[in-house]
C-alpha cells in the first residue's frame, strides 16, 4: 500500500505495511476505549461518592479530566492518520491545535504529578498543617496554576514555524524535534526531564522520612511513686499525671486528670482513628506514586527518542523503537484507572458500592478527627 504524507513542506511517498496498520489501529482503538471510558468512570465516582471529597481526590479528578482530553480529542485525529497510510488530511491550523493539547496534556500531568509528590509529603510528614490548609479552595488554586503553567509551556510553539507540524514517523502532530542548535524543542524536554527528576527526589524524601520514623521508639516516662500525689518542680503536675496513667500511681487521681478519666476510651479511639487515617494517607501516596512510576516508564522511551534525534548528528531513530515509544506515551493515557482501582482500597469500595451496586456503603463511616 502506497501513500503520500507531508512533513513540512516535502512529500514523501510511504510504503505501509498493511499488518502494521491493523495493530496499530487496534491498539489505538483499544487505548481511546480505555482512556475514555475509563478515566470517565473513576471520574464520576470522584463527583458522586462524598466521602472523596477530599484533597487527593480532587487532583486524581483533575488528572482523570486530562487523559480522557487526551484520549477523546488527539488519539482520533492519530487513528485518521493511521488508517489514511500515516498523512495527515487536515489543516495546518487543526495540526497545531491538536499539537497544543497533546503537548499541553503532558506538561499539565508532569507538573500535577510533581504537585500531589509535594503536598503526599506534607500529608505524612506535616499532618496537621496539611489538613488545616489544604482545602477545596487551596486545591482549585493549586490546579489552576498547574493548567496556567501547561498553557505557558505548550502555546509558544504554536505561534513559532514549524515547531508544530505532522511527524509522518510518529502519525502524529507534534514537536519537530531538529538539532539542538536550532533549539525548537530542547528546552521544552529538559523542563519535563527536570520535573520528573523533582518529583521523583520529593517521593524518595517522603521514603527516607518514613523509614527515619518507623526506627524511633516510644517515650518511656519514668515511674516516681507518691501516696498523695505531692510532686514539686517545673511539670510536676504532668509528670504525676503520666506515673498515674502509667500504672505506677496509686491512691486517688490526681488533680491533672479529674475529669478526663471516663474519656479516655473516646480518647483511645480517636488515637486509633487519626491511625487509621495515617495509613490511607500512606495508601494514598502509594497509589500517586505508581502513577508517577508508569508516567516515567512509558514516557521514558520516548524522551530517550526525543533526545536522540536533537543530539545525534548521524543514526536515526529505528522505526520500530520509535514507534513502540509513541504507543506506550499513548497508553499512558490509560492506565491510571486500573492503578485507583487495583492500589487503592478505599476506591475499589467505593466503586463496588456506588457504580456497581448503584447504592451506597451500609459500612458507617467515622468522622475525619485531628488530635
Amino acid at each position: 500500500m502506497a501513500n503520500y504524507s507531508h512533513a513540512g513542506d516535502h512529500t514523501i511517498l510511504q510504503n505501509v505495511s498493511p499488518l502494521t496498520t491493523f495493530l496499530k489501529l487496534t491498539s489505538l482503538g483499544f487505548i481511546i476505549g480505555v482512556g475514555v471510558v475509563g478515566n470517565l468512570l473513576i471520574s464520576i465516582l470522584l463527583v458522586k461518592d462524598k466521602s472523596l471529597h477530599r484533597a487527593p481526590y480532587y487532583f486524581l479528578l483533575d488528572l482523570c479530566a486530562s487523559d480522557i482530553l487526551r484520549s477523546a480529542i488527539c488519539f482520533p485525529f492519530v487513528f485518521t492518520s493511521v488508517k489514511n497510510g500515516s498523512a495527515w488530511t487536515y489543516s495546518t491550523l487543526t495540526c497545531k491545535v491538536i499539537a497544543f493539547l497533546g503537548v499541553l496534556s503532558c506538561f499539565h500531568t508532569a507538573f500535577m504529578l510533581f504537585c500531589v509528590s509535594v503536598t503526599r509529603y506534607l500529608a505524612i510528614a506535616h499532618h496537621r498543617f496539611y489538613t488545616k490548609r489544604l482545602t477545596f479552595w487551596t486545591c482549585l488554586a493549586v490546579i489552576c496554576m498547574v493548567w496556567t503553567l501547561s498553557v505557558a509551556m505548550a502555546f509558544p510553539p504554536v505561534l513559532d514555524v514549524g515547531t508544530y507540524s505532522f511527524i509522518r514517523e510518529e502519525d502524529q502532530c507534534t514537536f519537530q524535534h531538529r538539532s539542538f542548535r536550532a533549539n525548537d524543542s530542547l528546552g521544552f524536554m529538559l523542563l519535563l526531564a527536570l520535573i520528573l527528576l523533582a518529583t521523583q527526589l520529593v517521593y524518595l524524601k517522603l521514603i527516607f522520612f518514613v523509614h527515619d520514623r518507623r526506627k524511633m521508639k516510644p517515650v518511656q516516662f519514668v515511674p516516681a511513686v507518691s501516696q498523695n500525689w505531692t510532686f514539686h518542680g517545673p511539670g510536676a503536675s504532668g509528670q504525676a499525671a503520666a506515673n498515674w496513667l502509667a500504672g505506677f500511681g496509686r491512691g486517688p487521681t490526681p488533680p491533672t486528670l479529674l475529669g478526663i478519666r471516663q474519656n479516655s476510651n473516646a480518647a483511645g479511639r480517636r488515637r486509633l482513628l487519626v491511625l487509621d487515617e495515617f495509613k490511607t494517607e500512606k495508601r494514598i501516596s502509594r497509589m500517586f506514586y505508581i502513577m508517577t512510576f508508569f508516567f516515567l516508564a512509558l514516557w521514558g522511551p520516548y524522551l530517550v527518542a526525543c533526545y536522540w534525534r536533537v543530539f545525534a548528528r548521524g543514526p536515526v531513530v529505528p522505526g520500530g523503537y520509535l514507534t513502540a515509544a509513541v504507543w506506550m506515551s499513548f497508553a499512558q493515557a490509560g492506565v491510571n484507572p486500573f492503578i485507583c482501582i487495583f492500589s487503592n482500597r478505599e476506591l475499589r469500595r467505593c466503586f463496588s458500592t456506588t457504580l456497581l451496586y448503584c447504592r451506597k456503603s451500609r459500612l458507617p463511616r467515622e468522622p475525619y478527627c485531628v488530635i
